[in-house]
């Protein structure tokens, strides 16, 4: 090879492809969502071919859930919520969500309620995680339409996060030291509500 002739790849120091990628999907994602995001698309951003995608990723789940490194599975965290009857499923969602901030994997949890509160990218990327990763496995099985359901995912996710600022990062007392019996016996109720109540005589969007 010639002294002169350029090197061929990589400069040192440059993001790998699979780094690409994840940028590229985790901006799309959060702008419009996993439903209205390619493969594709995520390819074309990120300057790669879609094969590419595909080589590191077995699909555009595996792909969203790489964008969030989440510290916990969230199908196998809300496995037994899930298998638990509707008209019984919030007090056992908030017990699981309590159970799981108490747990080593606060630090972790409290970063991402940190980088979403101060990023409008990553509040957008968190609001599609909880959607598809934890509401889902929370109304599953619920019966509604569609509308219904997002109306009832935003009013649970208000009170979830609202719950996990207050508790964990705010810690306003007497709630952060509360037990998990007498969070789950004041708040729970209202979870349920959001899970199975009526909407019609309280929200102008319910079902």
């Amino acid at each position: 090879m010639s002294v002169n002739q350029p090197r061929r790849g990589r400069r040192a120091g440059s993001p790998s492809t699979r780094e690409l990628i994840l940028a590229s999907a985790r901006t799309l994602f959060a702008e419009k969502g996993f439903e209205g995001t390619s493969l594709r698309e995520i390819a074309r951003d990120a300057g790669v071919d879609p094969a590419m995608v595909h080589h590191y990723f077995t699909g555009k789940e595996d792909l969203f859930s790489s964008c969030v490194e989440l510290p916990a599975n969230p199908d196998q965290v809300l496995a037994a919520v899930s298998a638990v009857v509707p008209a019984d499923r919030g007090p056992a969602l908030l017990r699981t969500l309590l159970v799981l901030w108490d747990s080593p994997a606060q630090p972790a949890l409290l970063a991402m309620l940190r980088s979403a509160v101060g990023s409008k990218a990553q509040a957008a990327l968190l609001r599609e995680v909880l959607f598809r990763r934890v509401l889902a496995r929370a109304m599953a099985g619920l019966g509604t339409d569609a509308d219904d359901v997002r109306l009832r995912g935003s009013l649970l996710a208000s009170q979830i996060m609202g719950l996990m600022m207050a508790r964990y990062l705010v810690r306003l007392e007497p709630l952060a030291s509360a037990s998990h019996d007498e969070i789950v016996a004041v708040m729970g109720p209202t979870i349920q509500h959001y899970l199975t109540g009526s909407l019609r005589d309280g929200f102008a969007g319910g079902s």
